[in-house]
């Protein structure tokens, strides 16, 4: 991949690809694609098939999909299968149709077991039962997984998966239906100290762990991985993490002292806590030379930085 390379960003305006659009600019890659939902549906295989014919990306990131916490997956099972199959599908088969030099496909953590042994090493896939709030999107991703394992199989083609941890960072979904546990948070300590609140109700025990990595991290090992990464003839998936976890109510209390929320926390152990732990094993990344560079409390400042800029409404309240 050159500064020349024609390189298309599925899903270039969402947290994950936002990041990678930006860190491809900071590399000086010049000849970048990006498409709205208006200007391409995923979801229309005939309109991929037409856009990667007429544009001929070289390299493609595969970070556009249906995305959601533990609400909006357990409610919506239909959506988050079906939508997130068919967009991987028709960019995977697309661009083996099309000829494309190398594709990156990001999965997620989720798909590992939920009783699987920590750290999770990838050759736990598919060993033990997934989480059930989240079977769907997990069940979709790990088709994906497979599908550039069979690309790769058959016809030779370069793809590859990046397993992420949990992301924060710019251009999160900060709304309280369907973000992710740390959006929310930094959401509802923020509104609750714009309107005096005594105290916050935070879902679940606050035990359960989890691992998260900041955004521009993960950008950086996608293309670190997209130039470095070519295995022989499998697995072609690779986890990226951040290193070490934090009980969500440790990250609950981190930040409420960054948003400077003076009130209690309230845990409704009637929700569920998901998994009770997802810390992912590195050791494959970490021996080829990558490191993240974002610390978390560094990172939880940053993120907060992001809400107040894309929410300007909310320093007055």
């Amino acid at each position: 991949m050159t500064q020349d390379s024609r390189i298309y960003v599925a899903g270039h305006r969402g947290l994950a690809g936002s990041a990678i659009w930006r860190e491809l600019e900071r590399q000086g890659f010049k000849r970048l694609m990006g498409k709205t939902r208006a200007e391409l549906n995923l979801l229309d295989a005939t309109a991929v098939d037409q856009f990667l014919a007429r544009e001929k990306p070289e390299y493609i990131f595969v970070a556009a999909a249906r995305v959601g916490g533990i609400q909006a997956n357990d409610s919506r099972p239909a959506e988050f299968l079906y939508e997130n199959l068919q967009i991987q599908n028709h960019l995977i088969h697309g661009a083996y149709r099309s000829g494309v030099k190398k594709l990156l496909f990001l999965g997620s953590s989720c798909i590992y077991p939920k009783l699987a042994p920590q750290p999770l090493k990838e050759e736990y896939l598919l060993s033990g039962p997934l989480e059930s709030t989240n079977q769907w999107y997990a069940v979709a991703k790990i088709a994906g997984i497979k599908m550039c394992q069979a690309y790769r199989r058959q016809y030779g083609c370069d793809f590859i998966s990046a397993m992420p941890t949990n992301l924060y960072g710019p251009n999160d979904n900060y709304d309280l239906e369907n973000s992710h546990v740390f959006p929310a948070l930094i959401r509802k300590f923020h509104e609750a100290k714009m309107a005096n609140a005594g105290k916050v109700v935070c879902w679940g025990t606050g035990a359960a762990l989890r691992e998260f990595l900041y955004v521009d991290d993960l950008a950086r090992a996608c293309i670190f991985l997209m130039q470095n990464y070519s295995p022989d003839p499998e697995p072609g998936f690779i986890n990226v993490g951040f290193g070490s976890d934090i009980s969500i109510k440790q990250l609950a209390e981190m930040i409420q002292q960054i948003v400077g929320y003076e009130g209690q926390i309230e845990w409704d152990t009637s929700k569920p806590d998901g998994t009770p732990r997802k810390w992912m094993d590195t050791s494959r990344l970490s021996a080829m030379g990558w490191k993240p560079q974002i610390g978390l409390e560094t990172g939880l400042h940053l993120a907060y930085e992001d809400f107040l800029r894309r929410f300007p409404r909310a320093k007055t309240g």
